[in-house]
């Protein structure tokens, strides 16, 4: 799973879902809204909301935010938009 998080951040993370949370949640990415201060094991369970079934993975689920990945946990995610370079 990837995420992406849009700016200006109004949280919302786009989540990329590969192989098996794929065939789960019946899609292969979607916009979830967050709070600004979210661990990575709240969002866990804010895709759980979305896509119980998705519970069957949690053993071997693993989040990434593009140039890192982590398993889930307690510790708060730094959300950031990601700015796009204004043309002159």
């Amino acid at each position: 799973t990837v995420l992406n998080v849009p700016s200006p951040c109004r949280p919302q993370v786009t989540v990329l879902y590969f192989a098996r949370s794929a065939e789960l949640a019946g899609l292969r990415s979607e916009s979830v809204c967050v709070p600004q201060r979210i661990t990575s094991l709240q969002l866990w369970e804010e895709i759980v909301k979305i896509h119980p079934s998705a519970e069957c993975i949690r053993i071997s689920i693993v989040l990434a935010v593009p140039k890192s990945s982590f398993m889930l946990s307690t510790s708060v995610l730094k959300l950031k938009g990601y700015e796009r370079k204004k043309k002159k």
